[in-house]
């Protein structure tokens, strides 16, 4: 009997959980990349990694097709935003279950998603498409400053910045078409109302809406991350109205397969919707869900992917939270210390770091900034910052800042 494998295509900060969430299933993980050395920290996983133009529809399916006549495929998926909607042709091709790639095409186009949930009366930020440092100008003028200018295609809040004035409107403009931003097409920038207010997020399988959860940022002009919180201190109504706009949102745009996330600002309107992700939120968003709720989000997805019965019922009532470590400038990392004595924290769920010592860090203002999260639980919300905090406070760190230059 052939054994039975899950194909990944790319992967993101989710990878080795859907790699072991698959072999918990019972299912061998097979990884297609174009840069197969992305995955070297995957090397004791006993998972295999194939390289293929992952932008080749045609060179995947090649590859799949070889592998349909070694092993049984139990379902194709990724972790990967860039690559979902190639993942939607290869399930349609394999006659697996999988998104509508249609759908994931459109929404990954901001300004297309845009388009669609405006002509339904959802509630958006103003908005308009530039193509030039004109265009940026004339529409931020249209609007009223301050702006989101961000890139119309991309995830991590690359190349997004709120621009309060018109040097600063200039310089990003001229940051993202002057070769520093990398376009993987033709650029496109969306200048956006800047929606004040407290920023949430839904997280959703197939057409149920799993909750909500809040997070906040660090300092202006970017969106780095600092911290999460699950479940939201929503009120029953203001769920049920941020529940209804996220399923408003999935009929608009075809979605309703599969993971779904959906960023809002809650305005003097109610909640604006600020993006629709059709994919599963990255980490640690998966990690705090499960651990206020007890739901498995990437173990679910594989159940959707393999086409088995999945599960979303909650089985625990939690306030989970997780807190970013970020860099506080550019250079070395020199050293990084008391990362087990804050897991060893009652409460604490994981403690995880994304950089090791001698590496250099460059800050970009977006989630490449972070160095590492801690995720805790516990039964109220007041606790669990408490136990973060104390966790947080053991972990300690230095950077060494780049030489000026000229120096040596």
């Amino acid at each position: 009997m052939a054994r039975r494998v899950l194909i990944l295509v790319e992967g993101a900060s989710n990878m080795l959980r859907y790699v072991q969430a698959a072999q918990h299933h019972g299912l061998h993980p097979i990884i297609l990349s174009a840069n197969p050395t992305q995955y070297e920290y995957l090397a004791s996983e006993s998972v295999e990694i194939i390289r293929v133009d992952t932008n080749s529809i045609d060179a995947l399916i090649h590859e799949c097709s070889r592998l349909d006549a070694i092993y049984d495929i139990a379902g194709i998926t990724s972790a990967m935003e860039l690559t979902y909607a190639t993942v939607g042709k290869l399930c349609r091709h394999f006659e697996l279950p999988g998104p509508n790639p249609e759908s994931i095409e459109r929404c990954c186009d901001k300004f297309v998603q845009r388009q669609l949930l405006a002509g339904v009366g959802i509630p958006i930020p103003a908005y308009r498409l530039a193509a030039n440092a004109t265009d940026v100008e004339r529409s931020a003028a249209e609007i009223g400053l301050p702006v989101i200018v961000k890139p119309a295609a991309g995830s991590g809040s690359r190349g997004v910045r709120l621009c309060s004035s018109l040097d600063e409107l200039a310089e990003h403009t001229t940051y993202l078409l002057g070769g520093k931003h990398i376009w993987r097409s033709s650029p496109r920038i969306l200048v956006e109302e800047f929606a004040l207010g407290p920023h949430y997020w839904t997280e959703i399988m197939g057409d149920e809406v799993i909750g909500a959860g809040t997070c906040g940022f660090g300092p202006p002009p970017h969106f780095v991350y600092h911290q999460y919180v699950f479940p939201a201190p929503l009120t029953d109504a203001e769920h049920e109205l941020i529940a209804d706009v996220s399923l408003s949102c999935l009929r608009a745009l075809g979605l309703g397969w599969g993971p779904t996330n959906i960023e809002f600002r809650w305005t003097k309107r109610g909640p604006v919707v600020i993006e629709v992700n059709p994919r599963l939120s990255g980490a640690p968003v998966p990690e705090v869900v499960q651990a206020a709720c007890g739901v498995d989000l990437l173990t679910e997805h594989i159940k959707l992917v393999i086409g088995d019965q999945w599960n979303l019922c909650r089985s625990q009532s939690q306030t989970g939270a997780a807190r970013f470590l970020v860099a506080d400038r550019d250079g070395v990392l020199d050293w990084i210390d008391g990362v087990s004595r804050a897991a060893a924290i009652p409460g604490v769920v994981q403690v995880k770091l994304y950089v090791e010592p001698k590496r250099p860090i460059v800050r970009k203002g977006d989630e490449r900034d972070c160095i590492g999260h801690v995720v805790a639980a516990s039964p109220t919300p007041a606790r669990t910052q408490a136990i973060l905090q104390r966790a947080t406070d053991l972990i300690d760190w230095s950077i060494t800042s780049f030489p000026a230059r000229g120096e040596h």
